[in-house]
């Protein structure tokens, strides 16, 4: 089997490369990426077919019941981390650097890099940056740390901007996003995140730039697609982003399962004879 047919198969016998993502990207076949936190989630996720899977401090949020990403801890990735690569040991992960684990020194977010890679198990870490960050990226490519940088709307920071908002709307947010791309790039960058991005300025950048760009609500331009997963099983309580496919309703169906649990228990169904364990004679 080759290695771009690999990509995409629950039974893959090696791990997806950055080198499979590029040849996708060449060959215009795009590809699936989600959200993962937990290894039985990712052991379905890769017999699903989707071998691309990234370990996003929307960990937070989603798993740990905060209010947004930014509580979110390096011991809590990396832990997550390291649950997500056991459970789908094929897939090309994609680990998330938490609020203020890669802003303070060059040296402080080159060894938590090097940490998602040698203890956390991923491929590639990503970082939510711009152009300021470029030095921050260099260095990483020196290090040896393949990095993703996230452009767009980006969580960590909330406490900044206040809310959650598209961007690149104007003619100049959206320069200047392309500009960010490109010097990111040149410093290493090795993919793009681009969230809650118009299609129009996706398109300028997939064009500006030779490296796989995936996108969560960035258009139909990107090479590949990522969404929270709870937020796609109906997960997620309350509403969820316009661009999220609304693929399953597992929260009813759980609800509705531990309901009938309950009931069993109440009404004396469980146990029942062929729960227990008899005496030996």
């Amino acid at each position: 089997m080759s290695a771009q047919s690999q990509l995409g198969s629950s039974s893959s016998a090696r791990r997806v490369s950055l080198d499979d993502l590029r040849a996708r990207k060449a060959d215009r076949r795009r590809f699936a990426v989600l959200t993962s936190y937990d290894a039985t989630t990712a052991r379905w996720q890769s017999q699903g077919g989707v071998d691309v899977l990234l370990v996003g401090d929307s960990l937070g949020p989603c798993m740990l019941g905060y209010e947004s990403t930014v509580p979110v801890t390096m011991e809590q990735m990396l832990l997550a981390c390291g649950a997500v690569r056991r459970g789908a040991p094929a897939a090309y992960l994609i680990g998330d650097m938490p609020f203020g684990s890669y802003h303070n020194r060059l040296h402080d977010a080159v060894k938590n890099g090097l940490s998602f890679i040698a203890e956390g198990g991923c491929d590639c870490v990503k970082l939510e940056c711009d152009a300021r960050m470029a030095d921050v990226v260099a260095a990483m490519d020196r290090a040896n740390v393949p990095v993703m940088a996230h452009l767009g709307l980006l969580p960590q920071r909330v406490t900044y901007t206040g809310n959650y908002k598209a961007t690149g709307r104007t003619e100049e947010s959206a320069s200047r996003m392309i500009a960010d791309a490109k010097a990111l790039v040149q410093a290493g960058a090795v993919m793009l995140l681009l969230e809650a991005v118009p299609a129009d300025t996706t398109q300028r950048i997939v064009e500006a730039v030779n490296v796989p760009v995936i996108g969560c609500g960035a258009g139909p331009a990107c090479d590949g697609f990522v969404v929270v997963t709870p937020d796609m099983l109906g997960l997620t309580p309350g509403k969820v982003p316009k661009f999220v496919p609304k693929i399953a309703n597992l929260g009813e169906a759980m609800r509705d399962a531990f309901a009938n649990y309950r009931e069993q228990i109440e009404t004396g169904q469980y146990p029942a004879p062929e729960h227990l364990y008899p005496m030996k004679k």
